[in-house]
């Protein structure tokens, strides 16, 4: 059976969705990501757009503003409901790590 697309997001995504909560151009969202995680998570520009292609496609974000090639972002609902579904998964896999070093602890 084949992977649903965006069930879970890698690392590049979930800053360019987080990032898209403020309306941002393609090149401001590479600097944003980059200040967001103190330069640890960088993504190429290729990855970037090729993204926001599929972002779009998928609903997940819109476009704002077009001017030339500059093109505006900005995360939608469904968008937001993804991001979120991402970092609840995360919180549990953080959660599940603390619980086995915690009874590692105790024994």
């Amino acid at each position: 059976m084949p992977r649903e697309k965006f069930k879970t997001l890698t690392e590049q995504m979930f800053y360019i969705l987080l990032c898209l909560r403020r309306e941002r151009r393609g090149s401001d969202i590479l600097e944003a990501v980059r200040a967001l995680t103190e330069g640890r998570v960088t993504i190429g520009s290729g990855t970037l757009y090729d993204l926001l292609e599929q972002f779009l496609a998928a609903g997940v974000i819109q476009e704002t503003e077009a001017a030339g090639r500059r093109r505006s972002y900005l995360i939608t609902d469904k968008g937001r409901e993804m991001l979120d579904r991402e970092y609840r998964r995360l919180r549990s896999q953080t959660e599940d790590y603390d619980r086995v070093l915690r009874e590692e602890a105790q024994e």
